[in-house]
């Protein structure tokens, strides 16, 4: 994987430089996480299609200040679109990262071919226990966010780089990011979506069940469903071959 910077956003790609000829897949973290939730995809899907994964300002390698709200963390995300000038822009992203997905494609200056939401919804609330562990003792947050996050049958070390991200996290901007998802909500205007969106939705899910994802592919005009058996919220770590199945027949099929 090729690792570089713009400004202040780090990213990884599959090839570099981009090919103009390929659809480029762009894969946005969730909350108090990194980039490297979708290095499996990253990896799997270079040889058909140019994938780059970015770090949200404040998060992983990228400097930056925390954000509190999806349009600002959309807006980083369009400056990173508008150096790169990806070919044929895909957003993907996970939880947060779909929201901010959801929000470029309503609300975006960019023109992007088509979405890809997993593990997320039009709503995001935020059960109060959260900010009050984050306040309490971070650690221990994000070692309880080890058993919330993945499916009891997930071996617990597959997530290991993301949790490691999560603790490097500075409390503040994770708590921003959950402050961003609990003032989040679409739900109205899912009709106004006019590309192609891939809906993806896991089995043991806790943080976002399985029906946040039925309500956004029931409202969403021109959306397809794909549901990941036996994986919880972190599904891109916990079945990886499985949710980049789903990624590389969508894109293909646009």
């Amino acid at each position: 994987m090729h690792k570089s910077r713009i400004e202040d956003i780090a990213f990884v790609a599959g090839r570099w430089p981009l090919d103009p000829g390929l659809p480029t897949v762009l894969f946005i973290h969730g909350s108090g996480g990194s980039g490297v939730l979708w290095y499996e995809q990253v990896e799997a899907l270079s040889g058909e299609m140019n994938t780059v994964a970015l770090d949200l300002p404040g998060h992983g390698g990228s400097g930056g200040r925390s954000m509190e709200s999806v349009a600002d963390y959309a807006a980083a995300v369009e400056a990173l679109v508008s150096s790169l000038q990806p070919p044929r822009p895909i957003p993907c992203g996970l939880s947060l990262g779909g929201a901010i997905v959801l929000h470029l494609l309503l609300e975006g200056r960019m023109k992007y071919e088509a979405g890809i939401l997993v593990n997320t919804g039009a709503r995001l609330r935020v059960m109060p226990l959260i900010f009050e562990a984050i306040e309490r003792d971070y650690q221990a947050y994000v070692n309880g966010a080890k058993s919330m996050s993945i499916s009891p049958k997930t071996d617990p070390h597959r997530i290991e780089p993301l949790l490691e991200s999560m603790a490097a996290c500075p409390p503040e901007v994770a708590r921003g990011d959950f402050r961003a998802c609990d003032a989040f909500d679409v739900m109205d205007r899912l009709g106004e979506i006019s590309v192609p969106v891939l809906v993806l939705t896991a089995s043991d899910d806790r943080m976002t069940p399985v029906k946040y994802g039925n309500y956004l592919a029931e409202h969403i005009p021109d959306s397809r469903l794909v549901h990941i058996e036996d994986a919880g919220h972190l599904s891109p770590m916990e079945k990886p071959e499985e949710v980049s199945l789903a990624i590389r027949e969508f894109v293909l099929s646009l």
